[in-house]
């Protein structure tokens, strides 16, 4: 399971090329899933201008089909912001 956890993060690297994503002390799945929350979280916007999880998801996803990256990579990478999303959901409704 890491392999594929190393091969996705490698194609979401190729995605967003300027993301800082670097952490040798983590595995390739959770800097993974760190990077999709704060994409799906716009932490890296100014708080007065940060878009919903709603639409950081829809541009997210856009940018994901519209990639070079194979079919297979697209859906496991639109599975894992579908994953994060929910989570992201469920702890703001708490």
């Amino acid at each position: 399971m890491s392999v594929v956890f190393n091969d996705l993060l490698i194609s979401y690297r190729q995605i967003w090329k300027n993301r800082m994503l670097t952490n040798d002390a983590v595995s390739p799945e959770q800097i993974l899933k760190e990077a999709i929350r704060r994409e799906l979280e716009d932490a890296n916007s100014h708080p007065r201008v940060r878009k919903s999880i709603e639409i950081k998801y829809y541009l997210a996803t856009k940018r994901i089909t519209e990639s070079d990256l194979s079919n297979d990579d697209k859906i496991r990478l639109i599975q894992l912001h579908i994953e994060m999303g929910a989570q992201l959901m469920k702890d703001r409704n708490l």
